[in-house]
Order: C-alpha cells, then sequence, then structure tokens
C-alpha cells in the first residue's frame, strides 16, 4: 500500500498530514476530519483499506494544536484557525474536489465549513458522531448524565458549581461516563494505530471546547449550524453508535433538513463500530 506523508507550512507550525493510495482520475479523494479537538489522524489509519478496496486515495492529517501537529500558543484555538487550515490543505495539496469525512468535533468543523465557507468541490458529505449545536449538544449530555449512579450525578454537579475538576469521585464519574458513550479502553491485540502513543491536543480540547465532553465552554460554546442546514446540497450521510454521545435528538436536527437520502435507525449496544471486516474503530476522544 502506497503511503506518503509530509508537512504543510501554518503559521509558523506545521501541519503534518498522511495520504494513503494513489489518485485515480474519476475517484475523488476522501479527507477525513478527525475529533477531539486535539485528538489525533491515528484512529482513522483503520480505514486505510479502503483505499485498495475502493481506488479511492484517502487523506488525513493532525490538526494544529496535537500530534505531528504540535503547537502551544494562546488564542489559537478557535473555530477561525481550524477552518483556514482545511482549507490551505485542499489548496497545498491541489485538492480540487473532495469527498469529507467529519467524526465529532471533525463534523462540526465540516458542518461550518460546508454552511459558512460554501466550497467549490465538496462531491458528498459524511458526518459520523457529531452534532449541530453545542447548546444541544450540552442539554442532551446533562440528560444522559441522570442515567448514571446517584452519587455520580451529585460528584458531576459540584465540579460544575466549583469549577474544580480535581476530585476522585469527580473523576471516576467522568470516567464511567466516558465508558458508557465514548468507548472502552483498546484491547492489547487492537490494531496498532490505537495503541500507539499520541500526543493528544489539551490545551487546545480545554480553550476550544471545555473541560469535559458535557461542558462545551470554550471558543465553540455558541457553534449552531442548525438554522444553515438547509442549505446544503451536498449528498449526506450521517451516522452515529445508539449508545454514542451524539443522541438522536442530535443526529435527527442534522438529517431532516439535509439531503441525506432515506434514513433507518438501528440501536447499538455497544460504543463503537466497523467500517471494514474485522477492523473496529474506537471513538476515544470526542
Amino acid at each position: 500500500m502506497n503511503v506518503q506523508e509530509g508537512r504543510m507550512p501554518y503559521l509558523g507550525y506545521e501541519t503534518c498530514y498522511r495520504v494513503v493510495g494513489r489518485s485515480a482520475e474519476g475517484k475523488a479523494p476522501l479527507l477525513l476530519l478527525h475529533g477531539g479537538p486535539g485528538s489525533t489522524h491515528n484512529y482513522f489509519e483503520v480505514l486505510d483499506g479502503l483505499a485498495e478496496l475502493d481506488g479511492r486515495q484517502l487523506i488525513m492529517y493532525d490538526q494544529l494544536g496535537c500530534g505531528g501537529s504540535w503547537a502551544e500558543a494562546k488564542g489559537l484555538w478557535n473555530m477561525e484557525t481550524w477552518l483556514n487550515e482545511l482549507a490551505a490543505l485542499r489548496e497545498y495539496l491541489g485538492l480540487e474536489e473532495v469527498h469529507l469525512l467529519g467524526q465529532s468535533w471533525g463534523g462540526m468543523l465540516l458542518l461550518e465549513y460546508v454552511c459558512t465557507r460554501h466550497p467549490a468541490g465538496v462531491k458528498s458529505i459524511i458526518l459520523s458522531s457529531t452534532l449541530p449545536s453545542s447548546r444541544m449538544w450540552g442539554e442532551e449530555q446533562h440528560r444522559m448524565i441522570r442515567f448514571l449512579p446517584q452519587e455520580m450525578q451529585q460528584a458531576i454537579a459540584r465540579a460544575e458549581s466549583s469549577g474544580d475538576y480535581t476530585q476522585a469521585d469527580y473523576q471516576a464519574a467522568e470516567a464511567e461516563y466516558m465508558l458508557r458513550h465514548a468507548g472502552g479502553p483498546v484491547p492489547p491485540d487492537g490494531p496498532e494505530c490505537l495503541l500507539r502513543p499520541s500526543r493528544k491536543g489539551r490545551q487546545s480540547y480545554l480553550e476550544a471546547w471545555g473541560p469535559n465532553e458535557f461542558t462545551p465552554a470554550g471558543t465553540l460554546r455558541d457553534f449552531d449550524v442548525t438554522e444553515l442546514l438547509p442549505g446544503i446540497r451536498q449528498p449526506a450521510l450521517v451516522i452515529s453508535g445508539g449508545n454514542a454521545r451524539p443522541t438522536w435528538p442530535n443526529i435527527c436536527t442534522i438529517i431532516s433538513p439535509t439531503p441525506a437520502g432515506s434514513f433507518s435507525g438501528t440501536a447499538a449496544t455497544c460504543a463503537f463500530w466497523r467500517i471494514l471486516p474485522g477492523i473496529p474503530l474506537f471513538c476515544g476522544s470526542g
């Protein structure tokens, strides 16, 4: 399998990208936008087989602030930084036509890009476990918190009231929440790309999103493209696990005004999903 890696200069730093497969006439590449903010592209490597299976190039990258695109700076961690990075990467790699897949925060980035920048050459979009509104997300996460044991609910409430997220009881409650709704630990025989150490962008996550998955308090707290969704004209595929953090109100809000075609939902009993036979994709960091 042909894999090439490179770096694009950006804002005085570098954006690290990875290209799998070879370009093919008549097949626009699939550009992958990872979650976080501050995760890495690593988990997308389980999709490498698609390049050979479909004869289509895959392109993934570490967004500024994490992984191979590490940067430490204040004031950078906002939607504009990552929107401009996406546009710059398309220009740098000559991606006149692309299909876009955004997972979790990557789906937010994708929606903002399509809804506000109206970029040319986007052939279709895939929205995986994502959200149209930070407010709606926060409300739904707090509804799901009510299914935790009472003592864990109280620990979360105390942390949110005091702003102290360092207490052991809160951290145990958050860990249980993430185990239920974001996937558990990767087994020792899991894919190498999921076991490989990665440099998470904690600073970018805290400044852009907040202290945890259920408290959008950072620069993305006012993200809301709900009213812009009817303007999407690309074919759209919207997917999410039945027990994942993006609950059905989030997913159905995206589906109803977009050209997503027919839709059917099946409740899932686990927090991971399979893209290729025998290859689990764990969505463990937003």
